[in-house]
């Protein structure tokens, strides 16, 4: 059944909403960030300014210092001397000021290292000139000297100040271009911004426009999906009910009528209404549980029948679960189950159990017989074939002889059949009682159990070493013998059996067709041998009961042997497998989980 699509148009405006807003914050941190590269930009260019102006500052201090040296030179007046003076603080002033704004600046801090350095050079020259005009150390010539040397170091000063203003003058036409470029983007940026919020203005009325259309169709589909789900109701056999606990108002489905046997509608629901259909021997069970919703507000599973009108019995099965609403009333929503036909088919269960109960006794009847009326005039054929002398046999004919010998025969292997049904019923039916068990003791046991064959054929068998792992003990004794015992008695002529028995753990997703996935470890033990071997057509077939694949002439035997392999392998959630190639020999895999 195809599923009818929720509408939802308010959702789908809320995301709309939520995408412009989204795009708004977008535009408007970029309009931030804008705002702030323009600040930025601000600050670059009063920057620049600022140095350009300490650089006038510097030279303004200098020249101040030479022209208050040379007026004191000529006038010999103290007075010249101030600008000299404090010329030293201005140009410090100004170098501190434009050591902070070029800290960002290697290479202006190199031209302005390359500054002070001229600027001390310059003051010291102004020294000496004053040193050598003063009356009492004068001396021409080296006044000459410092003079016109400091004529050089002054427009030296004057390059490099023009130096550092040129690199700056370079910087603040970047910084003008880029501020620009800033400025004419702001009007883009609210233009994107007023488009934006009108497109989604735009897609919002259009998504209700499309959303009343929607409402409309969508309005029909539920009236569609309300008479699917009424039909799945009859179909499923099942109907539900609301109950508000505040105004005790119930509401059913139209298939809750129809389950009672009654018309849609035909009654108010109420709940003495309801139990007017409730069986008289479930009346009280379900009075008390519907007290039970009002005060636990809680309806666990409850089984009752119902007496309909035609006096037909119904078995019912009713749950619930108490929701609250947006506006914060308790409603209880209730679903009722028609288990009619479930309920009668529990009873044929019973029924069939309670024959299977008594097919089981009944096995267990043959297994005593098989285990002591059987096998007791059987020991007496026995017996008696045994007291037999030779003597007697003598004077019989020899077809006599053939008689008595057929019997013997017969009786060996009537006693081996009993023995082997007996062990095979014991693996299904024996208490399965499982213990932390130690496989390598298990298989030495299993070796002593057919030390005489095995001396008699001089085998070799040869084992790594077992895992500890909770078993039933005997049943994997008993595995053991059986295998290894196979291997002894499918042997080729005079090749002394062979017989290698490994362990390994492995994962179960290695063998995900074969092992239990549920289970994740399994212990890997192969028994290979240097036997006969057989087809590998018959590697399913030689675990099925009574199987053989040669003659009981050829070969003695059951044919139960492997299956009771199989079934004690099955006992412990494990596999048996089984695989070969004719004259080479056979490697029967065995899975034990971890």
């Amino acid at each position: 059944m195809k599923w009818i699509p929720r509408f939802n148009s308010s959702n789908s405006l809320r995301v709309i909403f939520v995408i412009a807003v989204f795009i708004l914050l977008f535009l408007s941190s970029i309009a931030y960030k804008h705002n702030q590269d323009l600040n930025e930009s601000s600050k670059l260019v009063m920057h620049t300014y600022e140095i350009n102006i300490q650089l006038e500052r510097l030279m303004s201090a200098i020249k101040d210092a030479e022209t208050g040296q040379r007026g004191y030179i000529i006038t010999r007046n103290n007075r010249f001397l101030s600008p000299y003076v404090y010329s030293r603080d201005k140009v410090n002033t100004s170098f501190i000021t434009l050591k902070k704004l070029t800290a960002d600046n290697p290479k202006q801090q190199e031209n302005l290292r390359k500054l002070f350095k001229l600027i001390i050079q310059r003051f010291t020259s102004f020294e000496n000139c004053l040193k050598y005009s003063d009356p009492k150390t004068y001396d021409k010539r080296k006044l000459d000297n410092h003079m016109f040397g400091g004529r050089v170091l002054m427009d030296n000063i004057r390059f490099q100040v023009d130096k550092m203003n040129d690199i700056e003058k370079a910087y603040l036409q970047r910084r003008l271009k880029i501020y620009d470029e800033e400025i004419s983007l702001s009007p883009v940026f609210s233009i994107s911004l007023f488009l934006t919020a009108l497109t989604f203005i735009i897609l919002s009325y259009r998504q209700i426009s499309r959303d009343i259309k929607r409402l409309t169709v969508f309005n029909k589909k539920l009236l569609i999906s309300s008479r699917l789900m009424s039909e799945s109701e009859t179909i499923g056999k099942f109907s539900t009910w609301q109950w508000d606990l505040d105004t005790q108002k119930i509401d059913y489905s139209e298939n809750q009528y129809r389950l009672l046997g009654v018309w849609p509608n035909s009654f108010v629901p109420e709940k003495k209404t309801f139990l007017d259909f409730v069986h008289p021997d479930d009346k009280e069970a379900v009075a008390e549980s519907m007290e039970g919703i009002l005060n636990k507000k809680q309806l666990p599973f409850i089984y009752y029948k119902v007496l309909r009108p035609d006096n037909e019995i119904r078995y019912f099965k009713s749950t619930g679960k108490l929701l609250t609403d947006q506006q914060g009333s308790n409603i209880l929503l209730g679903i009722n189950f028609d288990i009619t036909d479930e309920h009668l088919l529990n009873i044929e269960l019973k029924e069939r159990n309670a024959e299977l109960e008594a097919s089981n006794k009944e096995l267990a009847s043959f297994n005593h017989v098989a285990s002591h009326d059987l096998q007791e005039p059987l020991r007496k054929i026995q017996t008696f074939i045994s007291r037999v002398s030779d003597a007697d046999k003598a004077v019989l004919s020899d077809s006599a002889k053939d008689y008595i010998y057929k019997i013997e025969v017969s009786a060996k292997r009537m006693r081996v059949l009993i023995d082997d049904l007996l062990l095979f019923s014991r693996t299904n039916t024996t208490k399965k009682e499982f213990l932390k068990s130690n496989l390598n003791e298990l298989l030495e046991n299993a070796k002593s159990e057919l030390t005489e064959i095995i001396d008699e054929k001089k085998a070799v068998i040869t084992a790594s070493k077992l895992p500890k792992l909770s078993v039933i003990p005997y049943q994997i004794e008993q595995l053991f013998i059986n295998l290894i015992g196979n291997s002894l008695k499918y042997n080729q002529q005079d090749v002394i059996p062979e017989i290698n028995i490994d362990s390994e753990k492995v994962n179960s997703d290695q063998f995900p067709e074969l092992l239990d996935q549920n289970i994740k470890k399994f212990y890997k033990i192969t028994f290979t041998d240097n036997g006969m071997g057989f087809d590998p057509q018959f590697k399913e077939t030689i675990f099925v009961l009574f199987q053989r694949l040669h003659s009981k002439t050829d070969y003695p035997g059951t044919g139960i042997g492997l299956a009771i392999c199989k079934k004690i392998v099955e006992n412990h959630k494990g596999v048996i497998m089984a695989e070969s190639t004719p004259d080479e020999g056979s490697v029967f895999t065995v899975f034990l989980p971890e």
